[in-house]
């Protein structure tokens, strides 16, 4: 069974402690719990993550990997800690543990005012919007989801027989898609799909940076 941290030569996969890890915090989200599994959250989580994004980062680029710590100012939500583990790239890529398995993410998260004027100005253009348009019909084709956030309207001045409303009401945009706590997560074959659908999501990535500009992940 692969525990990441022990093994010198890199990434060799997720063990059943780190699925465990989360199922349990769940269950028992408190310092109590959070203190007397930080070791197991350690090795099994953190560490093994972090191979993972160092295997991809040649690539696509360095991985920033969250704090586990949720912030509580200004929520109603108390409890302390996140119930997954994310890391992401300057670029947009994602990628997320938790107690279910493993998901990847690309795109756009949570623009500033700019950013979405920029995107919704090239989403409306006809010299850029019909790519954009191209990139997400491929990605849905290829089993991706295409999420976020969207205006249940359209956005001021926008004619309702735009032929990419759809898009224009986003607020965010990304794609993404995972899989289940299964066996092979035990093995370096996560590397490779992880990258793969990295791969996928690079159209979509690759628009927004020349028509929006740095990412911003706020998860």
């Amino acid at each position: 069974m692969a525990t990441g941290s022990s093994d010198p030569t890199g990434f060799t996969g997720f063990s059943d402690e780190a699925f465990a890890f989360y199922e349990g915090l769940q269950a028992d989200n408190s310092k109590a719990y959070w203190t007397a599994h930080k070791e197991t959250y350690e090795r099994h989580v953190r560490e093994p993550l972090a191979e993972l994004c160092a295997e991809l980062e040649e690539e696509f680029g360095a991985v920033k990997l969250f704090r586990p710590y949720r912030d509580i100012r200004f929520s109603k939500d108390k409890t302390p800690y996140k119930t997954h583990q994310g890391g992401h790239t300057s670029e947009g890529f994602y990628v997320q543990i938790d107690a279910d398995g493993l998901m990847v993410a690309g795109g756009m998260y949570a623009p500033s005012p700019d950013q979405l004027r920029r995107y919704r100005e090239a989403a409306a253009s006809d010299i850029y919007g019909p790519e954009l348009q191209a990139i997400v019909d491929d990605l849905r084709s290829a089993g991706l989801e295409i999420a976020g956030d969207r205006l249940k309207t359209r956005p001021r001045g926008t004619p309702a027989d735009h032929p990419r409303l759809d898009l224009l009401r986003h607020r965010s945009l990304y794609a993404h898609e995972g899989w289940p706590a299964d066996p092979w997560m035990e093995t370096p074959e996560v590397v490779t799909r992880v990258r793969d659908s990295w791969r996928k999501l690079r159209p979509l990535i690759d628009w927004g940076q020349r028509h929006i500009g740095p990412a911003e992940v706020t998860r």
